[in-house]
């Protein structure tokens, strides 16, 4: 007897499967047909406005798990908020220029060596034509990969940094900063990637742990200040420094030492070596030092030293003594080599002695040839030849490995240097820009989850100025020119204005390139400094970072179906030194406002190391490997389900 006959079971229609990789692709279809994002906002028209400003992804690659997160709580949020009764809008938008499109482009052509001047290597027209199609390929690619993950939003109509009424924008706001006194151009220390030729912004460098040589190195005492050459009584003697850099030494101008702290003479080999009082019993416990050092009764002022004139350990220069309360008592000598052309307290010290910015290392990381020995050597190359130099004429007390942590590219990976080069910057002193943006984190942004308000603070309190400009071609010029019978600078808001609408009329950046200066300036324009008629373009590109930190501009201010400013942002934890950060700046000082109401920050998918999972690492797992089998909807209720702050 069939027994479930006699039971009075319920009955549905429903598959007991719910087959998502199967059925998704159906509804998708459907919605497409019915144009559901078009029906919402037709629906939301007369409802309170909400937008949630999306983050550019980068338009190169296919999309990974960390980006499926971060467009599926997007798409999570806006559509609570329509439930919720409002007018939610999403726009989504692509970021495109930047290095990594660019160096794809120069893998093709084969101008990826480090010899080339990609600058100059080929038609400037003609490879932004190249990295503007790969950009395009990869937004199409991206557009249906978020697509199938579920995520409504007007992907007919996205943003795109590399269009050329964007393009205009960027120079426009450019412009704005040049108005308000926020741009200049200088000769400062900056991190500078030889392998991508460049200048990188401090949002750029990422910090690894690394094992390095570092060196205690002797500077002989050429003429000793008063106090201590009394106390010396005409015993030799040397300064004893310490770096972790034995390549910047070839740059060393000075000697720092702190004017508050006690400094000693340990003795070795007849030999009085000068080193802090608080450092000098790890000192003498070094190799090399440990049982042949004695102390001695000799003790001066930091701020006795100051004036002594050292010799370099073996180039034909002095190397002065000079006092900065920056100095630190934490580990080495007590004194610390300066060269102000690689390295920012350097510099600034350099400067308010009178020092000259002094940087022997070229674009590729090689010494020009001034720099006895080890000209035309990288100055990694030159490290360990550097070392033994020291070691053969007697200079070196003892090389010591020391892991730290040190800058590399965000994009290649590769060690970053710290050198002088001439770049453009936004001041953010001068005219109170950092303290009107700190203001606002704290008075005017809701930071989602709370210790988001003090991360941004923190990084924008003591964040160096802004370097604005890089050394490629795929990105918006810095509007600037120059006299060729005088080389001034000629940097005016009115003159940008009249660039940027030549490149909102036109092809956008691309009319930089295929113009001449004489061109792109208004009709009759003269030097201010000589009368002079002739004039070269600026060859440097804005940062990447100033392209997305005008999205607010180009985007929330144009578009009849945005305002300004956007309830919301929402990225991922690194973005309050990326998006979030120069987003900030942008607004804040063009309009004196933040361009969002608050700020959500959610984490990141790791790999099996707890590492980010990145396109650059090449780390991730790709939802297309896992849609297929288990369907969209599954991720999407992952990722729903998980503490996206984690």
């Amino acid at each position: 007897m069939d027994y479930k006959a006699t039971l009075n079971l319920p009955k549905t229609d429903f598959p007991m499967k719910a087959s998502l990789a199967r059925l998704e692709p159906e509804m998708l279809r459907r919605w497409e047909a019915m144009d559901i994002y078009a029906q919402l906002r037709k629906a939301g028209k007369d409802r309170p406005l909400w937008i949630l400003h999306d983050g550019p992804p980068y338009a190169n690659g296919h999309i990974h798990m960390g980006t499926a997160l971060n467009k599926i709580l997007k798409d999570v949020v806006v559509k609570s908020r329509t439930m919720l009764g409002y007018n939610a809008v999403y726009v989504p938008g692509w970021d495109c220029h930047g290095l990594p499109i660019e160096h794809q482009v120069d893998k093709e052509l084969g101008l990826d060596t480090a010899q080339v001047d990609v600058r100059r290597a080929m038609d400037p027209v003609e490879k932004i034509r190249r990295c503007r199609d790969y950009a395009a390929k990869f937004i199409g690619i991206q557009r249906e990969e978020f697509k199938r993950l579920g995520v409504f939003g007007d992907w007919k109509n996205p943003y795109i940094t590399m269009e050329p009424a964007y393009q205009a924008t960027i120079a426009r706001e450019f412009g704005r900063f040049v108005g308000r006194g926020l741009v200049y151009k200088g000769l400062k220390p900056v991190h500078w990637c030889m392998h991508c030729k460049t200048a990188l912004a401090q949002a750029e460098v990422e910090y690894e742990d690394q094992t390095t040589p570092s060196v205690y190195v002797k500077f002989p005492v050429k003429t000793a200040a008063p106090a201590l050459a009394r106390a010396l009584g005409g015993k030799p003697a040397s300064f004893v420094i310490w770096t972790t850099t034995p390549w910047t030494l070839p740059a060393n101008l000075a000697i720092a030492v702190h004017p508050g702290e006690t400094y000693m003479a340990v003795e070795v080999d007849d030999e009085a070596l000068i080193v802090a009082l608080s450092l000098a019993p790890a000192f003498m416990q070094l190799d090399g030092v440990r049982g042949r050092a004695k102390t001695t009764p000799l003790a001066v002022s930091g701020a006795d030293l100051n004036g002594t004139v050292c010799r370099h350990p073996w180039i034909e220069r002095d190397s002065v003594a000079v006092t900065a309360d920056f100095v630190a008592m934490d580990t080495g000598t007590g004194l610390v080599h300066i060269a102000p052309g690689h390295g920012e307290e350097d510099y600034e010290l350099g400067r308010k002695v009178g020092l000259k910015i002094y940087n022997p290392v070229d674009d590729d990381g090689r010494f020009i040839p001034e720099v006895t020995h080890f000209a035309g050597l990288t100055v990694w190359d030159a490290n360990p030849k550097i070392i033994e130099h020291l070691r053969k004429t007697g200079m070196l007390i003892v090389s010591v490995p020391l892991q730290h942590t040190y800058p590399h590219c965000w994009r290649c990976k590769n060690p970053t240097l710290f050198r002088a080069t001439e770049q453009w910057f936004t001041a953010l002193d001068k005219t109170g820009l950092r303290q009107k943006a700190l203001e606002a984190i704290k008075n005017e942004v809701a930071w989602i989850p709370a210790w988001g308000e003090e991360r941004i603070y923190n990084m924008v309190a003591h964040r160096p100025e802004w370097v604005i400009s890089r050394q490629r071609i795929w990105g918006v010029p810095i509007v600037a020119f120059y006299c060729t019978a005088c080389d001034a600078l000629m940097l005016e808001e009115r003159l940008v204005e009249h660039v940027a609408a030549i490149m909102r009329q036109g092809r956008g950046a691309d009319e930089w390139h295929a113009r001449e200066a004489k061109d792109l300036l208004p009709a009759g324009t003269r030097c201010p400094m000589c009368g002079g008629t002739s004039f070269r373009k600026e060859t440097d590109i804005l940062d990447v970072w100033f392209d997305s930190g005008c999205s607010h501009a180009a985007v929330l201010e144009t578009r009849p179906d945005l305002r300004w400013p956007a309830e919301m942002y929402l990225e991922g934890s690194d973005q309050h030194r990326g998006w979030f950060h120069s987003s900030l700046l942008e607004a804040v000082g063009t309009r004196d406002k933040p361009p969002y109401k608050s700020v959500l920050t959610h984490g990141f998918v790791v790999d099996g190391e707890g590492r980010k999972m990145s396109k650059s690492l090449g780390n991730y797992v790709s939802p297309e490997e896992l849609i297929p089998k288990y369907g969209a909807e599954v991720l999407r209720l992952w990722v729903a389900a998980e503490d996206y702050t984690e």
